[in-house]
């Protein structure tokens, strides 16, 4: 009932929801802008389909194996922001790539070559140069600089054969690559069957390597675990193939007899050293342990790449759509003419035919945009929620479904004061009718919305997912602010005066003096 109603209460809590909002949203050193998808600030969508041969089934795993190999990738290209996601499951699945900015061919192609992962022979590694300790003394003179680590085969590293592509001596190639500088890492292509130059994936050794003994494809299976002795830290066991298992006790068999650093092979995928045991004794039968200073989360992740090494998924390229940035541009600037007049009409035609509750109705449609666009920010930021141009299409859908709920309770107070009623009481008895109305049609869009998100599939999810959650902010909106402030404005003296210009007046309405209620 009207009595137990308590306007500034719902005002109040709804400011401080409100300006914590606002505090959320801005907060220093957070971004404080909605995050605009592809088709808002330009660049590249690739979408790919994994290729598996006929009568195998593609496991989610795997998916999530070539999902991180080629996020390794896509950060190699120093692009920010860039996502890697999987849409649906087994061999039916899709993998969608986005990359905002400009984006090369070569890029493209990159994305879908096989994650190549081999086993070389160490020819040659840098430890880099050591810094000189600093001086208490500011009069002593500096200790020289040590010289780089650098542990190499003669006869191996300076011989013709080592540079068959006539790129330069190989030896200068070696000396000149910058692992704390270098492109190499962030998962570039490598050709087994030529030698390479490379770095461990932190940057701190440089590596020249001999062509491949081993491949991925010779990976029977690879497992992490501590060893059965219980001594010892995280290790990973391996198992070959057959012919793996061959060409394995032919490598250590020739790596054993070799001195440090000759008797490593480095464990190379995507031409990054992610390992590099030494080989002790010919390793016979197929098994091998690789073990290091290894946790269990590095354990686990080098034997899932080895054995998603030895099951490589290939990649096709259903779609690629590039998208400029100076389109994006245009059509976000698009969206929001298109919905600056939808909403200025709306607006004019509120003001024209509510003229006080219009007036309402405008504060009430601001204060839904401003927590339109905070929790736009904030979802931003916490979930990664993307405004796309579905997204702003959805947003303005959205300002006649606001629009909507005022005019239900406008029209629901309207013809209460039709029937007779005094407006203070026009405007409880006609809230607990509207409310009912009000929330049915939001349910009906809210189910929309939630259908249209779980059967739908890109752009239309974006659309779905934003009516749903403007929805949201129509009901929070309408409970807690438009009802509270005519509540307020019905209780002033202006209001009950029946001036036409509160869009409530008695005789504009058509009511008799003599049918009105008496308080």
């Amino acid at each position: 009932m009207a009595q137990h109603y308590r306007p500034v209460r719902s005002l109040l809590i709804f400011t401080v929801g409100i300006v914590g909002l606002i505090v959320w949203t801005f907060l220093p050193g957070e971004r404080n802008t909605p995050k605009l998808g592809l088709d808002l600030r330009g660049g590249t969508q690739v979408i790919l389909s994994p290729s598996v041969a006929a009568g195998e089934t593609l496991t989610q795993d795997q998916l999530n194996q070539t999902v991180s190999i080629i996020r390794q990738r896509v950060d190699g290209f120093g692009v920010a922001e860039s996502e890697v996601a999987i849409q649906g499951s087994g061999n039916s699945a899709k993998i969608i790539v986005t990359i905002p900015g400009e984006t090369s061919r070569s890029v493209v192609d990159q994305l879908k070559t096989t994650a190549q992962l081999n086993f070389r022979p160490v020819l040659a590694i840098d430890l880099g140069s050591p810094q000189p300790s600093a001086s208490s003394d500011p009069s002593a003179t500096p200790a020289p600089t040590p010289s780089p680590t650098v542990s190499v085969a003669p006869e191996l590293l300076l011989s013709p054969i080592q540079s068959p592509d006539g790129a330069g001596d190989f030896a200068d190639r070696f000396a000149a690559l910058d692992c704390a500088n270098s492109d190499v890492l962030g998962g570039s292509t490598d050709d087994p069957a030529q030698y390479l130059i490379t770095c461990a994936e932190d940057g701190s050794v440089k590596y020249a390597l001999a062509p491949a003994d081993l491949v991925g494809t010779d990976i029977d299976s690879a497992t992490a675990g501590l060893p059965q002795q219980g001594a010892g830290g995280w290790q990973v066991d391996l198992q070959m193939t057959t012919d793996g298992a061959k060409k394995f006790a032919d490598s250590t068999t020739k790596l054993s007899a070799l001195e440090t650093p000759n008797d490593q092979f480095a464990i190379v995928l995507d031409g990054v050293v992610i390992s590099a045991p030494a080989v002790n004794e010919a390793i016979l039968g197929g098994s091998a342990v690789i073990s290091g200073s290894f946790t269990a989360d590095d354990a686990r992740g080098l034997a899932q790449v080895l054995k998603y090494g030895a099951l490589p998924v290939g990649l096709e390229v259903d779609e690629v759509q590039q998208i400029s940035p100076t389109l994006g541009n245009d059509q976000l600037k698009a969206g929001l003419i298109a919905g600056g007049i939808g909403l200025l009409l709306v607006i004019v035609y509120l003001l024209a035919y509510y003229r006080a509750l219009g007036v309402v109705a405008v504060v009430s449609l601001i204060a839904a945009a401003l927590m339109t666009y905070l929790v736009f920010v904030i979802l931003g930021r916490g979930i990664g929620f993307t405004l796309t141009l579905s997204g702003v299409a959805g947003a303005i859908v959205a300002i006649g479904i606001t629009a909507d709920s005022f005019i239900i309770y406008f029209e629901r107070i309207r013809d209460e004061i039709r029937e007779g009623k005094r407006l203070r009481v026009a405007i409880d008895q006609g809230w607990t009718r509207a409310r009912r109305t009000i929330l049915a049609a939001d349910f009906v869009s809210l189910l929309s919305a939630a259908i249209l998100y779980y059967l739908s599939v890109g752009s239309v999810r974006g659309f779905a997912f934003t009516l749903g959650l403007i929805t949201f902010v129509d009901i929070a909106v309408a409970f807690m602010f438009t009802r509270a402030l005519v509540t307020k404005l019905g209780n002033s003296k202006w209001m009950n005066t029946g001036s036409a210009w509160t869009g409530v007046s008695p005789t504009r309405l058509g009511v008799n003096a003599s049918t009105s209620e008496v308080n």
